[in-house]
């Protein structure tokens, strides 16, 4: 596909999304967590383009919280930003100690890294009064962890196109829940993003049961077009009548 119809594409689903969903107001001053991985680039890009296009005013800002993993370098980050006029900072944090001290066996490490990486944006987003956190999830990583949740902890939920954190304040969105990875790899690729490692040690072994699901799920859509568009779909229609309910109080 050319590039600017995948652009199109991508911006069409993306403010599709954000309209059905409510997720920019006028006046909203938005964070994008840049980890400097193809989703959150995609992200950045496409909102800053939204951004000046949009019958709202709301400011947006990037982040990279650094995890203190010694392989991960934000240089890349920085110099991109910077070229092309994107605000963005670097937010150092202690998540890799935190995870090495006080990581149990068993615990995963990427879901352990993850919850400390979000505590850190929530602070980010307090302290410096950004309205909403914009994270690069998209819809492979929905219908995924819609799987996960029923195969592993017995529960039907998956990532909400924005969350309301506990905490009464933050506001999580994403963007992207209708933009499928297959688009976003193919328009980081053309786009040549700077697409940096985490860093993480354990980076590609593991959260071997997502990867079990991803190959699980490109296998379907190989032998059923359209299949990945229709789980996406019944996140939207849920029919409670037809599920478990107990009756009981």
């Amino acid at each position: 596909m050319r590039i600017d119809l995948l652009e199109k594409k991508i911006l069409r689903k993306t403010g599709q999304a954000i309209a059905e969903f409510g997720m920019i107001e006028d006046g909203d001053r938005v964070l994008v967590a840049l980890s400097g991985g193809k989703d959150s680039w995609t992200l950045l890009h496409c909102l800053e383009i939204l951004r000046r296009r949009a019958p709202v005013a709301f400011e947006l800002d990037a982040v990279t919280v650094h995890p203190g993993f010694p392989g991960f370098r934000t240089e890349p980050l920085e110099d991109y930003c910077a070229a092309r006029g994107y605000r963005h900072f670097v937010e150092r944090s202690q998540i890799y100690e935190i995870v090495e001290a006080k990581r149990h066996p068993g615990t995963s490490y990427c879901a352990f890294c993850s919850r400390l990486r979000r505590g850190v944006l929530y602070g980010i987003a307090r302290r410096e009064g950004f309205t909403k956190i914009a994270l690069g999830h998209h819809a492979d990583d929905l219908i995924e962890t819609l799987l996960l949740s029923q195969f592993y902890t017995g529960e039907i939920k998956s990532m909400p196109p924005v969350l309301r954190a506990e905490d009464g304040q933050n506001v999580v969105i994403r963007p992207l829940c209708r933009v499928f990875e297959e688009d976003i790899r193919a328009y980081a690729t053309v786009m040549g993003f700077p697409v940096v490692c985490c860093g993480c040690p354990v980076c590609g072994v593991e959260d071997q049961k997502r990867k079990q699901v991803k190959a699980l799920l490109r296998q379907l859509e190989t032998e059923h077009p359209g299949i990945k568009a229709s789980m996406l779909s019944s996140l939207g229609r849920v029919r409670q009548g037809y599920l478990m309910e107990s009756a009981a109080p």
